[in-house]
This record gives C-alpha cells, structure tokens and sequence, in this order.
C-alpha cells in the first residue's frame, strides 16, 4: 500500500520536536504493515473530519489520515489533539 503525505503534513514535520520525528518513523513503520494495528490506537473520527482517521503518535501527538479510492493512504495532518480543531 503507497503512503502519501500531504504539504501540510510535510511543513509541520519539519516543525516538530526530533524526538517526535523519531517516534513518527517508528509508529509508521508499524502503521505500513497494519494501520489498525493496536499499538497505534487508530480510530475513525467525526464531525468535519468523519472522512477521516487518526492514529497515535505518543500521548499527545497524533496523525490525520484518509483513505484513496486507489488503496493509497494520504498523511494529512500532524500535531497535538489541537489537528481535530
């Protein structure tokens, strides 16, 4: 399965702390072989976003991501619980 990231997830990588980045490289290494896997604490998401998903990166970080008709997966959103506003 092909994993995308968006600009937006692009620029706010570049803005997170180095022990996050490292943290993101793990739970996406885990996220490529099984995006439901538990560790990663996926979930479906509501209102504005109910197209959407999230999964964890730690406690308080968290990536926003959807589905592609083609059975890609787009990284949209990175950040605290803040990316649900």
């Amino acid at each position: 399965m092909k994993i995308y990231r968006t600009e937006k997830f692009a620029k706010a990588y570049k803005k997170v702390p180095k022990q996050v980045k490292l943290a993101i490289e793990e739970k996406e290494e885990i996220f490529r072989h099984n995006p439901f896997d538990r560790k990663l604490k996926t979930h479906k998401l509501k209102g504005e976003l109910k197209d959407s998903y999230s999964f964890s990166i730690s406690y308080h970080w968290r990536i926003v991501f959807h589905f592609e008709k083609n059975g890609a997966i787009v990284l949209d959103t990175i950040g605290t619980h803040e990316v649900y506003k």
